[in-house]
């Protein structure tokens, strides 16, 4: 059995260039589970499906993995269901499934692979039998560019209830590796191919680098008998009994360690000695039931500089436990308003704590909020926490950088020290309550200087402290906002922050940065009829029928679909398949 260890060393000694070439099946071997389960769910749940179709269309699976009905014929009796049906509103379903359900699916293993092959400068591509609908958001997410899969018909902007010929199946998929490969001047000789189903076993044979990964039981006896790769990830999937047990204990413990502080509080009256043992108990505790190890880089400069404000990417719930287990003590931090309310005894807690609930939905209540936070800092001599992407987000991809700890850290007159967590999503990726065991790898940078930030060189500075973060985890940087030209000309006190390296260490001039204003601040949230700007690594594909679909006629729009909306058929349906 493999590692992935020794896998990323395979690529590592693979020949630089784009004419090698990194092919993916999606199912099974990207992310775990299937796709195709998770759109047939959301039929059911939106009523999208008929009784009678859902029977049809699992009668027609079950033909299919009984070899009674091939892929192209299973796909036509899914298809036939979706006809009328706009085409942009199944990349919507598409990009909110992937959001909400899908992303959390992908092996931190296989998001790896795909990273190691792109800094090699491969062309990478995901090949596989389901929808662009289902598979061109993680395409997107992990920075692929290239999706080969099977293709529903598409005219004036709607499905026509047909599957295109050939389907990305068997042949298929060898066919379309193949046109992949001499499109960047390539030889499937060298290429690599990840799979874990028998179905692919075409392909597979003919790339000169196979691997097997989480593979059926047949398939890993033929990889063994070829002598080919194979390797398992344990990083996603069902969850042991044990796991669960762990993870309640470990989210119990915060609200135990709190209490196990008030004796101290209640002997010697001290809040804040009381609160700092709870914090530092929990951190330990926490950790040891979850099996979380930080690999730590930069350390010295947690304790540099305090007070200041700390402030990290936001992947996971556990975050929470790695902010504590580096901080350890006085320490205030921001919540937002749903936890107080959902679950006020966790409130009641964090609140005892130092913690400030704001309403995001509130702008001006949340300025608001974080007055109790400038005095601590400057009364107390606390340091702040907090996420500036504002939530979670889906993947190890930077969101937005919202500007609340930048007016504190300004406010107070404290610097500000960037945390860079790079794979938290593997002890609990967004959405999933079990946390589990994992080595999470933490830079902490130097900290920067906020002593010339005025509020007309804000925009200015979150994109500077933003672009520290893109740089450590080798992620595109942005380029200053436009608007901070005009800051500059009325104030000559913008001019040192500007540009000077005295604030933001390590930081170049924004004028003097590459362009790298790409789609890493919009991925996952792209909306069907912006993917094509804000997505540019979306396939050319998809793009070309998005486009097709916004010059149809009037009766394409979603507005015309949400008029189709009393009929049953009008509403979006999500095709049932297997895929592989």
């Amino acid at each position: 059995m493999a590692s992935i260890q020794q896998l990323l060393q395979d690529i590592e000694a693979s020949p630089r260039g784009p004419k090698i070439t990194a092919v993916f099946d999606f199912d099974g071997t990207i992310i775990s589970g299937y796709s195709a389960t998770v759109f047939i769910r959301e039929q059911l749940r939106r009523g999208d499906v008929s009784p009678r179709e859902f029977l049809e269309i699992v009668g027609a699976m079950t033909n299919f993995g009984m070899g009674n009905l091939g892929f192209s014929g299973m796909m036509a009796v899914n298809a036939q269901f979706m006809r009328g049906i706009e085409e942009t509103t199944y990349y919507e379903v598409g990009e909110e499934l992937y959001k909400k359900q899908i992303a959390r699916r992908i092996y931190p293993e296989s998001r790896a692979l795909v990273d190691a092959h792109l800094a090699r400068g491969h062309t990478v591509a995901i090949i596989s039998s389901a929808t662009p609908y289902q598979v061109e958001p993680a395409a997107t997410d992990l920075g692929i560019e290239h999706v080969l899969c099977t293709r529903l018909e598409v005219e004036d902007g709607q499905f026509t209830g047909a599957v295109i010929s050939p389907t990305c199946f068997g042949q298929g998929k060898v066919d379309a590796a193949e046109e992949l490969a001499a499109k960047v001047k390539g030889n499937l000789d060298d290429a690599f191919f990840y799979s874990d189903s028998t179905d692919d076993l075409l392909l597979l044979e003919r790339v000169g680098n196979p691997c097997a990964l989480n593979p059926s039981d047949k398939l890993e006896r033929i990889a063994k008998k070829h002598n080919w790769p194979v390797a398992r990830f344990g990083s996603r999937g069902r969850p042991s009994v044990a796991q669960f047990v762990r993870s309640i204990a470990a989210t119990s413990s915060l609200v135990t360690s709190f209490v196990a502080g008030l004796p101290i509080y209640a002997l010697t009256g001290s809040r804040r000695d009381s609160i700092n043992f709870s914090f530092s108990l929990f951190a330990d505790t926490a950790s040891a039931l979850i099996g979380l190890d930080l690999d730590v880089t930069g350390e010295e400069h947690l304790w540099a500089q305090r007070p200041a404000v700390f402030v990290f990417n936001h992947q996971s719930k556990a975050d929470v436990v790695i902010m504590a287990r580096l901080l350890r003590r006085d320490i205030a931090g921001i919540g937002k308003q749903e936890i107080k309310t959902e679950t006020p005894i966790l409130g009641k807690v964090l609140e005892f704590g130092g913690v400030v609930f704001i309403d995001r939905g509130n702008a001006k209540s949340a300025i608001e909020s974080i007055t109790p936070l400038v005095d601590a800092m400057r009364n107390e001599g606390k340091s702040v926490v907090l996420a500036p992407e504002g939530t979670r987000t889906v993947s190890p991809r930077l969101a937005p950088f919202k500007k609340g700890a930048f007016h504190i850290a300004m406010q107070a007159g404290v610097p500000m020290i960037p945390i860079v967590i790079r794979n938290a999503g593997d002890v609990a990726p967004k959405g999933d309550f079990v946390f589990r065991p994992a080595t999470v790898e933490v830079e902490v940078l130097p900290p920067v200087d906020t002593s010339a930030w005025t509020p007309e060189t804000i925009d200015q500075h979150v994109i500077e402290v933003r672009n520290l973060f893109a740089r450590s985890l080798g992620q595109p940087e942005l380029k200053a906002p436009a608007a901070k030209k005009t800051a500059k000309r009325k104030t000559s006190r913008s001019k040192p922050s500007a540009g000077k390296g005295k604030a933001t260490p390590g930081v170049k001039p924004a004028g003097k940065k590459k362009a790298a204003a790409k789609k890493a601040t919009a991925k996952g949230k792209a909306t069907a009829k912006t993917r094509a700007k804000a997505a540019p690594k979306a396939t050319p594909q998809a793009a070309a029928k998005k486009a097709a679909a916004g010059k149809s006629k009037a009766g394409t729009t979603r507005k015309a679909a949400a008029k189709r909306k009393a009929p049953a058929r009008a509403r979006p349906k999500t095709k049932a398949k297997r895929s592989s």
